[in-house]
């Protein structure tokens, strides 16, 4: 088995599943998709995604590694608690990039419509859920211009041109202060570690 099919397997292992599973809060349904050194895309070269799945099998997430200088009141000019918000915006990919979408910790499922990624992890553009983020300065969450999506086997085709390295998901690495050196550290961690062990321990984190 080539090591692209390998990848292919392991990405409908961890996103391809019913959907009563990937709604379940406690079982992980997000990966890190890392671009490989010769991915030319301007869109996503250099980039570490976290990605999930939709109810229809389509694949969606965010660039972990972008900050802009975007203005936050170009998305939410009504809003007074912008203030509240001190991180960068960052560039989510090349969908929507006029709408919003918040990556964010909550300890039970948001009242509006999110994606569930990993436990206590959920992605979303609902302003039901964005703005009480902002408003409350106790909530770890992060701010992203645009997503990044691909229809279903989209990315199976990607994987055959070898444009990606898969690697399971950690929060840590999602919320970390300085993403500058994230590609370049996750690069090396999948060109030294087997497949296998990526698939071992992609259900565990």
């Amino acid at each position: 088995m080539t090591d692209a099919l390998r990848l292919c397997c392991l990405l409908a292992a961890v996103l391809v599943m019913p959907a009563a599973l990937a709604q379940d809060d406690d079982k992980p349904n997000g990966v890190f998709l890392v671009a490989k050194p010769g991915l030319r895309d301007r869109n996503f070269s250099e980039t570490v995604i976290l990605v999930t799945q939709t109810a229809d099998s389509s694949t969606v997430g965010v660039i972990l590694n972008r900050p802009t200088n975007l203005n936050l009141r170009q998305f939410l000019p009504e809003s007074a608690a912008l203030e509240n918000y001190r991180e960068p915006v960052f560039f989510g990919g090349p969908v929507m990039r006029q709408a919003l979408v918040a990556l964010f910790r909550a300890e039970a499922p948001p009242g509006a419509p999110a994606f569930h990624v990993l436990k206590n992890l959920y992605l979303t553009m609902h302003p039901d859920n964005i703005l009480p983020l902002l408003a409350d300065r106790s909530r770890q969450y992060r701010l992203y211009a645009g997503f990044s999506g691909w229809a279903p086997r989209q990315l199976e085709s990607e994987f055959a041109r070898e444009g990606w390295y898969i690697l399971p998901a950690d929060q840590q690495a999602v919320f970390r202060g300085d993403s500058q050196d994230l590609w370049r550290e996750l690069v090396q961690r999948a060109q030294t570690r087997p497949v296998s062990a990526i698939g071992a321990r992609s259900g565990q984190e």
